[in-house]
């Protein structure tokens, strides 16, 4: 009976929230995308002036900086500064960031002495910062140009809104890894945070592209050095403070991802080690009738970690099955049941069809559809990723010193094709 209960939360639960995603993601697309009909290279008609400051924390940057600082400064926005914070990388950076001070003069760089985080990093740029609203992008990150404007629109659009997340897009896809992840960003990542916008909360905004209204950061003290994903962390403490924090997928920041499986893990074990570090330090905040907004993401990320263990165990069982006879009743015949196989099969194929259709003015459609050949892979490669580093982060971020510094390290950016 418990084996059975166990073996329909681990098939069902996807199946469930698979549906709540394209439930929400197509919410979110005719109350927001299609009624406005704007896309990335149309903004809304409402004569943005107001200045902002754009941060972009650095270490070890050296390979790819000129293009970022490059792109912030082809932003089409009328007032707005460059800061980029040079977190003690021991490459060229803070060699080639001199240089370019003297080719954009809107550019001013900040040296920290030694390696001190990316949350030490953003507070640096936002305590130099000239304006009241910050536009915080990775190291790698290249803009699209009217990003800064769509991240404004927000922004100035009410006193509450203290955070925007935009739509990061995968350059690199030359692996299987890659265009896997092309499809991830869209069906899923792209879905959650449509359908999280819808009822009312947003489990994190993105590290790659964020915008901040500094009033927001000043009440809440700014990001915290010693958790692993700063962005989480902000993201969550804004929205127990009453903040709202939006998602624009017009904001458009093109980034590079992992194209290697130790990259990879070592990317999805940071942000899963982050999504527990943080429901552990402000679970209790929940408890308060007043936090109330927020429990439908602290639910779904607390079933997703359970969902993670029973899945494991039911494998480790399974396994276990094949080497030793175990008692009769205690495993099935096949791991995956052929008619919740199917069902699971078809709600994928269902989740991407309506991500494609979404997403598919974000992107050149002959890059697009021919990748999607690829997300078919998708369920298998990252249902079970997903699985093993939340259970590995689970005892990582119980273990972890309180108080410990988190310091970056340069990451894995893919394997990008020879310059020509």
């Amino acid at each position: 009976m418990i084996l059975n209960t166990l073996m329909h939360f681990v098939f069902f639960y996807p199946l469930i929230m698979a549906w709540v995603w394209m439930i929400g993601g197509i919410v979110f697309y005719f109350h927001w995308e299609r009624r406005n009909k704007r896309d990335p290279d149309h903004l809304p008609d409402t004569g943005l002036s107001t200045p902002c400051s754009i941060i972009i924390p650095c270490f070890n940057e050296a390979e790819v900086i000129r293009d970022t600082i490059h792109y912030a400064h082809a932003s089409d926005y009328p007032d707005f500064e460059v800061i980029a914070v040079n977190d003690g990388s021991t490459d060229r950076s803070a060699e080639i960031l001199e240089q370019l001070t003297r080719e954009y003069p809107r550019l001013r760089v900040v040296h920290l002495a030694s390696n001190q985080g990316k949350a030490v990093a953003l507070r640096t740029g936002a305590l130099a910062a000239k304006h009241d609203f910050l536009i915080c992008i990775d190291g790698d990150a290249l803009l699209h140009p009217n990003a800064v404007a769509w991240m404004m629109y927000h922004l100035t659009s009410g006193p509450r809104v203290g955070a925007v997340t935009g739509n990061p897009r995968i350059l690199n896809r030359s692996t299987l890894l890659g265009k896997l992840q092309v499809g991830e960003f869209s069906a899923i990542i792209g879905l959650i945070k449509r359908a999280q916008r819808i009822y009312g909360r947003i489990f994190t905004v993105s590290g790659v592209i964020a915008g901040f209204r500094r009033t927001a950061l000043d009440r809440i003290g700014y990001w915290s050095s010693d958790m692993v994903t700063e962005d989480i962390d902000i993201s969550w403490r804004l929205q127990l403070d009453h903040w709202d924090i939006r998602y624009e997928p017009n904001a458009l920041c093109y980034i590079y991802m992992p194209e290697t499986f130790k990259g990879l893990w070592r990317q999805r074990l940071r942000w899963a080690q982050g999504g527990v570090e943080t429901v552990m330090r402000h679970g209790t905040s929940l408890l308060h009738w007043r936090k109330r907004r927020l429990w439908g993401v602290a639910l779904e990320y607390l079933t997703s970690v359970l969902w993670a263990y029973v899945m494991f165990a039911v494998i480790l069982l399974a396994l276990t099955g094949l080497i030793i006879d175990l008692p009769e009743g205690w495993v099935r015949p096949g791991l995956i049941p052929q008619w919740a196989g199917v069902i699971l099969g078809l709600t994928a194929l269902m989740q991407f069809l309506v991500s494609l259709m979404i997403d598919r003015r974000y992107e050149s459609d002959h890059r697009f559809f021919r990748n999607y050949f690829w997300v078919i892979w998708y369920p298998l490669a990252f249902w079970l990723l997903s699985m093993a580093t939340t259970v590995a982060a689970v005892p990582i971020a119980l273990i972890k010193r309180s108080g410990k510094r988190a310091r970056w390290v340069s990451p894995d950016r893919g394997l990008r094709p020879p310059e020509t």
